[in-house]
């Protein structure tokens, strides 16, 4: 989790109070701040890339509300965590694909719309597996 946030916000740092309830606070330290914040001070962009941090498997659209200089970080995070697991992630951000397929292990299958058919790109008609329609 301390890459992952090192590799965002650059010298900060996170803490994680336990409170009464089965609740939490969390103290977010950034370098050039005087004080810590709180996750109510934090941007919504900031606080769903923390989330992803701790919830990340499959991702729907990973990088919605993230500022687009947060993309590679959101990048590498992903792959880190795709050592550990498979991740499958289906971004709509044209930014995020390249920097997911700087890892020699990504497999990239990229969708497109075709007459309101959706189809695999390179996809060849023998390539496809059998599929009918139930009755």
């Amino acid at each position: 989790m301390r890459a992952a946030i090192s590799d965002a916000f650059p010298g900060a740092r996170l803490h994680i109070e336990p409170l009464p309830g089965g609740r939490f606070a969390i103290e977010f330290f950034q370098e050039g701040l005087l004080r810590p914040l709180s996750a109510a001070e934090l941007s919504d962009g900031t606080l769903r890339y923390l989330l992803l941090v701790t919830a990340l498997m499959v991702l729907n659209e990973p990088e919605t509300s993230l500022h687009p200089d947060l993309l590679p970080a959101l990048a590498s995070l992903i792959i880190r965590a795709s050592a550990q697991c498979q991740v499958w992630v289906v971004p709509h951000a044209r930014r995020l694909i390249p920097a997911l397929q700087r890892d020699p292990d990504c497999n990239c299958i990229v969708l497109e719309k075709n007459l309101g058919q959706t189809v695999i790109v390179g996809q060849r008609m023998l390539d496809e597996p059998a599929w009918y329609w139930p009755d």
